[in-house]
């Protein structure tokens, strides 16, 4: 099944489905999340999970974003229930955000009553707006260089704030089971600051994983090389190419897909 648009998200769904994954990604990222992060969502659609992907637009209020993606989300669902594109049975739901996604599954886990089997946040970020938009950091620098007083306009900050946002989630999350993944060599991820508040409103169910790769590596994109009709030395390179780009991503899958399903055995239900 290819991509399909439906109630503002763009859904995947495999022959046999045995659960939902409800992803957002990164800011900035997020617009178009069936092209940018299309290699990842079509790899865990093939083991069995219907893929909705909500598109969202950042701006300062993270809280409207989050409700907004709700309603987008539940009446998708919804929709897909009473079209027959998915079983009228139980499916487990689970939530998967990258960077900026982590937190408004965290903040829609917090603030809204909404059914979910567990979350996996990854490359968690929660910066300040002016460490996550350059132009504010830059303009912030302008009254030390000139000796001005930076103008009102400027003084802006995303809401919930960072701050706000670890008082909500210690307070008020309500997703037992999660599994946290840190990359190695990832400059922008946060999860050495979340960890701690997740594990002390759920001690037993949240878990963190550090794995190789970067920020940019759950957006890794299939080359799509084809071999001729004979195999020649260029086509072992490309291979040996995609086998060497493909490992952080494909380790990350294999992460996902195992704390998922961590009974080997069970194959996507009829």
């Amino acid at each position: 099944m290819n991509w399909q648009e439906i109630s503002g998200n763009w859904v995947h769904i495999p022959p046999r489905t045995r659960g939902i994954i409800h992803f957002l990604g990164g800011a900035f990222l997020a617009a178009a999340p069936q092209v940018t992060y299309r290699w990842l969502l079509e790899q865990l659609s093939l083991q069995g999970y219907a893929i909705i992907a909500t598109p969202f637009v950042s701006n300062f209020d993270h809280g409207a974003i989050a409700a907004d993606i709700v309603d987008r989300f539940e009446w998708c669902v919804e929709q897909l229930h009473l079209s027959g594109k998915l079983p009228k049975r139980y499916l487990p739901i689970y939530g998967i955000g990258h960077s900026m996604g982590c937190k408004l599954h965290l903040l829609i886990g917090s603030l809204f009553e909404v059914e979910r089997a567990g979350n996996i946040l990854i490359s968690y970020n929660n910066y300040p707006a002016r460490r996550s938009i350059p132009f504010l950091e830059l303009v912030e620098q302008l009254p030390t260089t000139w000796g001005a007083k930076l103008p009102q306009a400027f003084s802006v900050e995303f809401t919930p704030s960072p701050e706000e946002t670890n008082d909500i989630i210690a307070r008020n999350y309500q997703i037992k089971r999660n599994l946290i993944v840190k990359f190695k060599d990832d400059t922008l991820d946060q999860t050495l600051l979340l960890f701690p508040v997740m594990q002390q409103r759920f001690p037993d169910l949240v878990s963190m994983l550090t794995i190789p790769g970067n920020h940019l590596t759950p957006l890794s994109q299939d080359p799509g090389w084809k071999s001729g009709t004979e195999f020649s030395p260029l086509d072992a390179i490309a291979q040996w190419v995609r086998l060497e780009m493909y490992r952080e991503p494909v380790r990350l899958k294999d992460e996902i897909l195992r704390w998922l399903n961590p009974i080997p055995s069970m194959r996507p239900l009829n």
